[in-house]
């Protein structure tokens, strides 16, 4: 039950920590803890349902080996100004360094070596010259697209080669329900069967000289708890409410060949809330994600051989809290909330034009537009009776200067899907060297704040085992 190295959560940056110290031929023993299945374990059932039938005790799209990464558009950001601020707290440099390297070990899994975004620079200047006229910034990060099913098979590689080591144990169906930490010193943790919902089987205890939380924004709420209760040093952090906007592909084609996947970035007026797009799916699927309390968000995603009709992207608009209030993980999942119960537990979609003409939208309309849902199961509505005022007038402001940049983004058939949530932990404390103020405890990827995609997270994996096979020497 003593290891040298714990990991909690099997997400990108979880498996690189692991990964990396063995490309280093390290001999520490490593245990890593999964709350989900193995990635050829997860199955979503509405494949054969058609509609969610909220899986207990989780949904298989975000939780299990690789994360929410398993069944996600597979899109790696190769530029640092994209996935994070990881970059603010170790430098632009050695951030981009560490994302170089760990490209390289994407292509050595099987990753395509074709690089989107990185052709025809003449014409992307034609699209920056929109962006700043409509008083956006465009941010042309090239991207490797993996597509949602060679993700899948990508991190199957390496959960097969992970698992043939036999200095690395998984526990998968494992939750972690508590930290043992004494005296400023982390030194364990606490475990739980995920499927025994009654609490009917004993906890099991495990310690480590070193604790790595990796938990994703599946964790984000259960990293906050922790913070509280062992005064784990963390400041509120950044929230993102939005939509997920799909229009047809015809709309989008220049900037879907020239750029696969544009940045944008605007502080409209008149509340200046950063806004930008985000995850965008050319001929892409809107999907559905399931979190604890049966919270149901919008998501989106892309197949390399599958395509629908239709591009998506979502546009989020960040919100912080301090004083007095400083729970904004608490706050975005009640907006969620409120919007899931005028969808009768479901996902909400609705027109543009018809939040301009101050309607709701009606199943009947949606069948006739020129623009079909791919999320078949979303419920026609009103999701203007749920997002806060703030965050929508934000969002209708940027879709029209978004219209600027792509000529009919603003069409009265976009459609809008919602509540589109990032749940990042509030950011975690730590120095250059990612030590936190507990001693051997370290946190990592989405739940640490600080990154927010794969290719960022799994950068971190790498920085934190470089920083643990330098104390072995």
């Amino acid at each position: 039950m003593k290891y040298d190295v714990l990991i909690v959560g099997t997400g990108p940056a979880g498996i690189f920590t692991a990964l990396e110290m063995l490309r280093h031929k390290t001999n520490k023993k490593i245990l890593m803890i999964e709350k989900g299945a193995p990635i050829d374990k997860r199955h979503c059932p509405k494949a054969k349902t058609t509609q969610c039938i909220k899986c207990k005790p989780y949904c298989h799209i975000t939780t299990g080996f690789s994360g929410a990464g398993a069944f996600s558009d597979g899109k790696l950001s190769l530029g640092y100004e994209v996935g994070g601020d990881l970059p603010v707290l170790i430098g632009e440099a050695e951030t981009q360094s560490l994302i170089d390297y760990t490209d390289k070990i994407y292509l050595d899994f099987g990753a395509e070596t074709y690089v989107e975004g990185v052709n025809n620079p003449e014409k992307i200047k034609e699209i920056r010259r929109r962006a700043i006229q409509s008083g956006l910034k465009l941010v042309d990060c090239p991207i490797r697209h993996l597509g949602t099913e060679k993700a899948h098979q990508i991190y199957l590689q390496f959960q097969k080669y992970l698992t043939s080591q036999d200095n690395i144990d998984i526990k998968f169906h494992t939750i972690c329900k508590d930290l043992i930490i004494e005296k400023g010193v982390c030194k364990g943790v606490v475990t739980a069967d995920a499927k025994d919902e009654r609490g009917m089987k004993a906890e099991e205890t495990y310690f480590a000289d070193h604790i790595i939380v990796a938990t994703g924004r599946k964790g984000a709420d259960w990293l906050d708890q922790m913070c509280r209760v062992h005064n784990i040093g963390h400041q509120p952090g950044t929230v993102d409410i939005g939509v997920r906007v799909e229009v047809r592909n015809e709309i989008m084609e220049e900037v879907n060949e020239l750029l696969y996947e544009p940045k944008l970035i605007g502080y409209p007026k008149p509340f200046k809330n950063k806004v930008r797009t985000f995850c965008q799916n050319p001929g892409g699927f809107v999907s559905q994600e399931n979190y604890d309390d049966g919270l149901a968000l919008v998501n989106g995603h892309s197949y390399k051989e599958f395509k629908s009709a239709n591009t998506n992207v979502a546009i989020l608009c960040s919100h912080n809290f301090s004083i007095p209030f400083d729970e904004p993980i608490a706050y975005a999942q009640m907006v969620g909330k409120l919007v899931n119960m005028l969808g009768n537990g479901n996902i909400l979609v609705q027109r543009y034009g018809d939040i301009l003409d101050g309607k709701r939208t009606w199943e009947k309309e949606l069948s006739q537009s020129n623009v079909q849902p791919t999320l078949k199961d979303a419920v026609a509505g009103d999701i203007s009776a749920a997002l806060p005022y703030r965050t929508l007038v934000n969002i209708l402001s940027f879709i029209q200067s978004m219209d600027m940049v792509v000529s009919g983004f603003a069409s009265n058939e976009t459609l809008l899907y919602a509540p589109e949530i990032k749940l990042y932990s509030n950011r975690i404390k730590m120095d250059q060297d990612l030590n936190t103020n507990i001693q051997n405890l370290y946190c990592l990827g989405d739940s640490s704040g600080w990154t927010r995609g794969l290719m960022m997270a799994s950068a971190m994996g790498v920085k934190m085992a470089r920083r643990l096979v330098a104390l072995e020497k």
